[in-house]
């Protein structure tokens, strides 16, 4: 049984609002993410380190909305399975103020810490 405190539409539907965020943010970051192709002879140093650093970042935001998305499709699952809003460690209920605050979270307050 999900959650009983919280409306399951409700929350599959922010879900799938989050998922269709981050593939937006994804598909608009992919060329910052692209290889960093410069002319040494137009181009100084700094300016490739500065090109250099911005991709790096943008693969970082990338993996980040990549992890997102991965723990979106267990929510997603978890729901379909039932067991949406049952602490991972110990089986109690997470906070219904808790989910709605991260929809993603796994672990209710004690465990977290």
């Amino acid at each position: 049984m999900n959650h009983p405190d919280l409306e399951m539409a409700s929350v599959v539907r922010r879900l799938h609002a989050l998922r269709a965020e981050l593939l937006e943010q994804s598909d608009a970051s992919r060329d910052a993410r692209d290889t960093v192709m410069l002319d040494q002879t137009s181009v100084g140093r700094l300016s490739r380190m500065d090109a250099l650093q911005g991709q790096a970042m943008a693969k970082a935001e990338e993996e980040r909305r990549q992890l997102a998305l991965r723990r979106i499709t267990s929510a997603l699952e978890r729901i379909d399975r039932g067991e949406y809003g049952e602490c991972i460690a110990c089986g109690d209920w997470i906070a219904a103020r808790r989910l709605e605050q991260d929809p993603l979270v796994l672990k209710c307050i004690d465990c977290a810490e």
